[in-house]
């Protein structure tokens, strides 16, 4: 049988769902599978570990909210990629089913894909992604997921800790940029022009 697993020892942790190898899901059975129970929200690590995800606050969701505002405005301005907010997911090349709290990926990338793999979860890394932390969340779990999503082909990565005020930006091949907390952040040069206003979040 599966066992699952409430993990007490990291703050607001989800649960974790073991499935191998008593059961092995293809990409389209977790997108079924996650379609019969869309009154939780999963991901999928890439050992093949369900994620089941605790609710969001009000607080963080407006929070999330805005950045989402703010991503979007700067997305129709600018034209050359689309914009993601937190329930979409998307399959890494690690194998892993990730939903940042905000992404973005160029267009000429997402218009490669079919229609079918754009309405499913999308194999592709977003160009961008943003993690929103919060009081309650672990900071070295969060960091783990941005270097993942570095790892597996994203571009530009933000860790947000609102608990801190600070902003982690991450690159590939790069060391990883801590921000003590600013008024703004900027995208560029991969996202040329957004200019995130932070005071929307703190």
């Amino acid at each position: 049988m599966p066992k699952l697993i409430n993990s007490t020892e990291i703050e607001n942790s989800p649960l974790v769902l073991y499935l191998h190898p008593v059961v092995q899901l293809t990409n389209d059975q977790f997108f079924e599978f996650c379609q019969l129970n869309q009154n939780l929200r999963f991901e999928r690590t890439a050992r093949g570990e369900l994620l089941i995800m605790p609710p969001t606050g009000t607080g963080a969701g407006g929070r999330n909210f805005r950045l989402i505002g703010q991503l979007f405005i700067w997305t129709e301005q600018n034209k050359t990629g689309i914009g993601f907010d937190s329930s979409t997911g998307f399959i890494l090349p690690n194998g892993a089913t990730v939903s940042p709290d905000a992404a973005w990926i160029k267009l000429e990338r997402w218009n490669a894909l079919s229609t079918e793999q754009q309405e499913k979860f999308a194999a592709i890394s977003p160009d961008f992604v943003v993690e929103l932390r919060f009081s309650s969340d672990n900071l070295i779990v969060l960091k783990a997921k941005m270097q993942e999503y570095i790892d597996n082909g994203a571009k530009l990565g933000w860790l947000i800790d609102r608990k801190h005020r600070k902003v982690y930006i991450y690159r590939p091949q790069m060391s990883v940029e801590c921000l003590d907390n600013p008024v703004t952040v900027s995208g560029d040069p991969e996202l040329p022009g957004f200019v995130f206003d932070l005071s929307k979040i703190w």
